[in-house]
């Protein structure tokens, strides 16, 4: 099983196919627009600006599930995202990350790479980099600069 075998609905509400980023390396990432990681997105739009040519990716997954610190609609969370940090790079609709009501992406996720608390998302702005056969090889921890993970984003590039 692979993330191209996954559907999630995008900002808009429109029901998307994963499979469209297939041959495409990705970085997965819950954002949150209240946290004290919210400048992240900065660094995760220069990452999709620099590499979205060479085929890479940044899918964003709104989640509220870390002190509710995630607008409550989808069309605020949009906004915040464009007006606040220029980011042009796909979003999801707002979804849960962890429990029993996770999406089925971030079950799959979670299962594909432990982190310090098990296989549960620890907060907001944790990454997951995924290569282009839809494989997930690693986790990144909220505090890690997305401009830290250029790396070994170019590596699979």
């Amino acid at each position: 099983m692979s993330i191209y075998d996954f559907n999630a609905k995008d900002i808009d509400g429109q029901e998307r196919e994963l499979k469209e980023f297939e041959g495409k390396v990705l970085l997965v990432v819950n954002t949150a627009s209240k946290c004290g990681f919210t400048p992240q997105f900065q660094g995760l739009e220069t990452l999709y600006e620099r590499m979205n040519g060479e085929g890479f990716e940044v899918l964003g997954f709104p989640c509220g599930q870390f002190n509710d610190q995630e607008l409550e609609s989808a069309e605020g969370i949009k906004n915040f995202c464009e007006l606040n940090y220029g980011v042009s790079f796909p979003m999801f609709d707002k979804i849960d990350v962890n429990g029993d009501a996770a999406h089925p992406l971030f079950k799959h996720l979670r299962k594909e790479t432990k982190g310090l608390l098990g296989d549960a998302v620890k907060w907001n702005f944790t990454k997951f980099l995924v290569d282009r056969n839809g494989k997930v090889l690693k986790r990144y921890a909220p505090q890690v600069d997305p401009l830290d993970i250029e790396k070994d984003i170019r590596k699979l590039l």
